[in-house]
């Protein structure tokens, strides 16, 4: 079913161009809010209280009040007018107490990222925060599109890797096993990540370094909206297969999940 290009705001639902926040909102003008985005498909949504626990914890670690009823009640709200689509649902609280919810497309194919190494150091004091305060991961998108990329990838000053702007990375470095940084180095407690360790026998937390990726075998990002995508070229290496045989395992695998879940 096609999207319609519709909001919910605070409980109302509406044309997303007609979904304002007053300009005085500390969402607005510092990053102050949290946020999720949650897969639809069909009109049914998938993790939502993965996602609801994760914001509850952010927003909690951020001082920010919130009202989970009102919020399953406003997504409620979204997908009753949208119908059963399938796409993603973009939902934030800011500072200012407003609660918003999109509507959003999801790309039914991706070709395989190119990505650049882009040095990052994260904000110790977000940790355990998903906030509106995406800048520096924004830019570093930019800035790997323009050495050439199509996503960043961002890697400590002291070359250990942590993960997308927007996505975990998971990785073969033995052509049988896969690894992702662990929470420990500060990366975002991924949903989708979080899935994939527990479906994949052959997946587990470890350290990774830049030096060590110049001899992948295989690497995918993972998020709610790519779920899989395979990684093609990591700054100037090539990576030998594209996707490994342990990417499609993991794409089948959650691909499946997904459905159990649902029921389909």
């Amino acid at each position: 079913m096609a999207l319609t290009a519709l909001a919910v705001l605070d409980g109302t639902v509406l044309p997303a161009d007609e979904a304002t926040i007053g300009v005085t909102d500390l969402g607005l003008l510092r990053g102050d809010g949290v946020f999720e985005v949650i897969s639809v498909y069909e009109g049914k949504l998938f993790a939502m209280e993965d996602h609801l626990r994760r914001m509850a914890n952010s927003a909690q670690n951020l001082r920010l009040e919130i009202d989970l009823g009102a919020v399953t009640a406003d997504v409620d709200a979204l997908l009753a007018e949208a119908g059963p689509v399938t796409g993603a649902i973009r939902y934030f609280v800011t500072r200012g107490g407003r609660r918003v919810g999109l509507i959003e497309a999801v790309p039914e194919e991706r070709e395989p990222l190119i990505l650049a190494s882009i040095e990052y150091v994260p904000p110790r004091v977000l940790d355990g925060v998903k906030s509106l305060s995406y800048g520096g991961n924004m830019l570093a998108t930019r800035l790997a599109v323009e050495k050439g990329a199509t996503e960043a990838l961002l890697v400590t000053p002291h070359g250990r890797v942590l993960e997308g702007p927007t996505s975990s990375i998971f990785v073969s470095l033995d052509g049988e096993t896969l690894v992702t940084p662990p929470l420990s180095d500060r990366v975002l407690d991924s949903i989708t990540r979080r899935r994939l360790l527990a479906l994949l026998p052959f997946a587990r937390e470890e350290v990774v370094t830049r030096e060590e990726l110049r001899g992948a075998r295989e690497a995918f990002f993972a998020s709610t909206t790519r779920e899989v995508q395979p990684v093609a070229r990591i700054d100037d290496d090539d990576l030998p297969a594209v996707p490994g045989p342990l990417t499609q395992q993991a794409a089948d695998a959650f691909a499946a999940h997904i459905r159990d879940e649902l029921g389909a």
